[in-house]
């Protein structure tokens, strides 16, 4: 791939992915195998005024390594150092930057028990960080290609062959090319979800019904008054920035408590580097009460079970069968770009953005409107071309929202 297009991309994720402004720090956590973007995409923090940057490595053969060896109480402590390095963020307002590249399964073999017990201790630690920060922070999620994930996308192609495919195919997804100029088209775009956004809030919904040929017959119970948003999110600092590139869905948080049906996956899940296929999930009065999957079972009950609100709701989100990341026929095993192909729903914590005047309000109070909470938030694909979602208004109108996959 062109040096050009790759620092093109990395100026996008800096100056419209998290918008970073003059003299903020900035967190950028990355695989350790993608030092060299790392360092092109840390220049770019820098080039749009960030005071200060910090590169987090991960390594997945360290992670594995970590469950294997470590005993279960070293792994649920979080250090000291930890949480004042958490605090510091806090403190900082440092824009987040989450770069994935990693294959579907990197993770394949950790033992699904433990890895349940550990999230949760870990992350009710961090809990109160992640709490400070909400609605304040800047942060994306981007990707890149690496060998692995190419290879699980691309499995006929030649290693090199692969990852150019791939980066061809993101880039894509964000509009960057060689003869554009990526910032101007993604400012155009938020135009276009602002007008399906303006639509869907225009009809004061109260729920909505999914049904498809797969089997999905679900009932979903909306908030009063609660948004439709897409394309981007402002902070409460008043600063606009686009938390996934790419970004195809027009989402809104339900009613917590308030589902009924059943709903089938139409994409595998790719959760903590393994990977859930063919699943589905029951819900009564709200909780998710059964679940079948045909592989990663076990990884499933972990999402599911992680806390009480993991087995609620927390989004609802519409996207075409026809967006761009859909049209271009690549599965990605990865919910950053499947996600953006398909209509999705989510397990877990919601959106506080949702609600008028959300930024004068306590989480409390936020949680007695109907916003669920939770650990956790994981999203799972349910779209396809026979999906079909009704909205019912408050004074009992039905109103077609998707027919057969595409906007009614």
């Amino acid at each position: 791939m062109k040096k050009s297009l790759i620092r093109k991309y990395a100026r996008l994720i800096a100056r419209v992915g998290v918008n970073v402004q003059k003299g903020q720090s900035v967190i950028i956590s990355i695989a350790a195998e993608c030092e060299d973007f790392a360092a092109v995409l840390a220049e770019e923090c820098y080039r749009a005024g960030a005071g200060k940057v910090r590169v987090d490595f991960t390594s997945n053969k360290l992670t594995k390594l970590s469950f294997r060896h470590q005993t279960l109480t070293t792994m649920k402590k979080v250090s000291k150092w930890v949480e004042e390095r958490a605090q510091e963020e806090v403190d900082e307002n440092a824009a987040k930057i989450l770069i994935e590249s990693d294959a579907p399964d990197a993770l394949a073999g950790i033992n699904a028990e433990k890895l349940l017990k550990v999230s949760r201790a870990r992350r009710a630690v961090m809990k109160k960080y992640r709490d400070a920060v909400e609605g304040i922070q800047q942060w994306c999620i981007a990707a890149i290609p690496s060998k692995a994930w190419a290879k699980a996308v691309f499995p006929n192609e030649k290693p090199h062959a692969g990852v150019e495919k791939l980066w061809q195919a993101i880039l894509s997804t964000v509009y960057v090319t060689e003869d554009n100029d990526p910032e101007a088209v993604w400012n155009a775009r938020k135009e276009l979800y602002a007008e399906k956004c303006d639509w869907l809030n225009s009809l004061d919904l109260r729920s909505l019904e999914y049904r498809s040929a797969k089997g999905t017959d679900l009932k979903i119970g909306l908030i009063p008054g609660a948004k439709f948003v897409g394309g981007g999110d402002n902070s409460k600092l008043g600063v606009f920035f686009v938390p996934n590139l790419p970004t195809e869905e027009i989402f809104s948080s339900p009613m917590r408590g308030v589902a009924e049906g059943k709903v089938f996956a139409t994409k595998p899940l790719s959760y903590n580097g393994s990977l859930i296929e063919n699943f589905s999930i029951t819900f009564k009065d709200g909780k998710a009460v059964s679940w079948e999957a045909e592989k990663g079972a076990d990884m499933l009950k972990t999402i599911i079970t992680i806390d009480e609100g993991a087995s609620m709701l927390g989004e609802v989100a519409i996207v075409p069968v026809s967006s761009p990341v859909s049209t271009t026929g690549i599965l990605f095993l990865n919910t950053l770009f499947d996600e953006n192909a398909s209509c999705h729903l989510a397990l877990g914590r919601g959106f506080n953005e949702v609600i008028d005047g959300w930024e004068n309000l306590s989480n409390e109070e936020i949680k007695a409107a109907g916003i669920n909470d939770s650990l956790s938030h994981v999203d799972f694909m349910i779209g396809d071309e026979t999906l079909c979602i009704t909205g019912i208004t408050g004074d009992g109108k039905k109103v077609p929202i998707i027919v057969n996959g595409e906007w009614a």
